[in-house]
């Protein structure tokens, strides 16, 4: 499935979670699903995104590792369902925006949490979310300026 369409289900299945574990299980699919289009785009996305992109995959990662790995049934894993990237920026624009609803769901859990666990992991992973939506902010703006060079290049030539 491509990448855009597979951010939208995380988001509709984030925006209807009902309770903490599920909304957990939801950010833990977002935060694999990162990892998973940051892996992607570090080996076949354009040159001057990769280190970003690898940058995307660690925290994802670490994003994933401090909450608890949900069960999930056979194929309801997102991230594994990932078969094409299509266009980088509208990913990147898809990703950034599922990412921040996210952190924003996590607020919500920390901010009601009624043990030190849920508490510190859901801030351990606020941080990977908004580092990781760091990084695709960052290589929204490499795409950009790649663009925008692209474009001087077509009106000096």
């Amino acid at each position: 499935m491509d990448a855009v369409r597979l951010i939208l289900a995380s988001r509709h299945a984030l925006a209807i979670s009902e309770g903490v574990s599920r909304t957990l299980a939801e950010v833990w699919q977002a935060q694999a699903l990162a990892q998973a289009i940051g892996s992607r785009l570090a080996v076949t996305g354009p040159p001057e995104l990769r280190g970003e992109a690898l940058g995307l995959t660690e925290l994802a990662g670490r994003g994933c590792g401090v909450l608890d790995q949900p069960r999930l049934a056979d194929g309801d894993l997102r991230a594994a369902q990932l078969t094409e990237l299509g266009d980088a920026r509208q990913t990147l624009v898809c990703l950034g925006n599922l990412l921040g609803e996210a952190g924003i769901a996590l607020v919500g859990i920390a901010s009601a949490a009624e043990d030190e666990t849920t508490y510190w992991q859901c801030m351990e992973s606020i941080d990977a979310a908004d580092e990781s939506r760091d990084r695709v902010v960052e290589m929204l703006r490499k795409l950009a300026a790649r663009e925008a060079a692209g474009g001087a290049e077509r009106v000096a030539g």
